[in-house]
């Protein structure tokens, strides 16, 4: 198993990235690929999981380790394929995930794309319980997206970086409007609080 790949980030592309590693390119499958954009050109870590089936053999990249389990997680889940698991964790964090879980909040799990009420049932049946060491600790459950203090033209700049990630996720430049316009009024954060929020207007919408 590769459990993770060290080495300069190469190319950024719709559904994926390529890191370059003693000349050999290794093509890592990820749920927001632009997430990785702070380091395009530079040495980067990044969690894989390597699927592996007869027909197939992939490389999904995570920047946080916790992603990678819940990616291994959900793929134990009848129903779930590396793709549902992937939009899964492209729209939430795990945390939100977690509490979901836990809560058997069907109608939240219906939302991701790809997952009814049956498969998500059969989500709640399968991991309740498992997941709850990723729960928020409720006295320090405060997001770091009001925390950070940046210029103006850095706030535009991640802005723009978390709207072109959203937009690699199949969402319209109509759909991702209104989102420019809330996401401009909220407080500054780093891309990935601008995907998942942008991503939580969406899924709302």
């Amino acid at each position: 198993m590769i459990a993770y790949v060290k080495g300069l980030l190469s190319t950024i592309e719709d559904d994926s990235i390529i890191i370059e590693t003693s000349g050999i390119g290794y093509h890592v499958l990820c749920a927001n690929p632009f997430h990785f954009q702070e380091f395009l050109n530079k040495e980067v870590k990044v969690h894989t999981y390597h699927y592996i089936r007869e027909d197939n053999q992939s490389l999904f990249g995570f920047k946080k380790k916790e992603d990678k389990q819940l990616f291994a997680q959900l793929l134990n889940v009848s129903g779930i394929g590396p793709k549902g698991a992937l939009a899964i964790l492209g729209s939430v964090s795990v945390a939100e995930f977690v509490t979901a879980i836990e809560q058997e909040d069907e109608k939240y799990l219906t939302r991701f794309p790809g997952v009814g009420k049956k498969t998500a049932r059969q989500m709640i049946l399968d991991l309740k319980g498992k997941l709850i060491i990723w729960l928020p600790d409720e006295e320090n459950e405060q997001t770091i997206f009001y925390q950070e203090d940046v210029t103006s033209k850095e706030k535009r700049e991640r802005i723009e970086e978390a709207l072109e990630a959203l937009k690699a996720l199949g969402y319209s430049e109509k759909e991702l409007k209104t989102v420019r316009v809330e996401l401009n009024q909220a407080k500054a954060g780093k891309v990935d609080d601008y995907v998942r929020q942008g991503l939580q207007m969406l899924m709302k919408s």
